[in-house]
């Protein structure tokens, strides 16, 4: 998920401020609460729920298999770097 810097917003700011979460959900699709000035929270309308419900982690086979496709198809940059 790419997190766009004008929809990131503290979470004491959002707790003040509520209204302002809302109207950035209502610009930009959704907002990011920031907690201790890491991402914590998505605020995202409710019409777009099932996206976020269809969506499925890789297992660690998946990742495992992409990992190693990676470094077959760039094995010799690889062997390049480490010298």
């Amino acid at each position: 998920m790419n997190i766009d810097s004008n929809t990131m917003i503290s979470i004491s700011e959002a707790n003040q401020n509520f209204s302002k979460v809302a109207r950035l959900v209502d610009q930009h699709g959704s907002a990011v609460i920031l907690k201790n000035n890491m991402p914590k929270y998505v605020i995202m309308p409710f019409e777009n729920i099932d996206a976020v419900q269809n969506f499925t982690l890789a297992s660690d086979e998946e990742v495992m298999a992409a990992s190693q496709k990676l470094l077959k198809r760039n094995q010799v940059v690889y062997e390049v770097l480490a010298k």
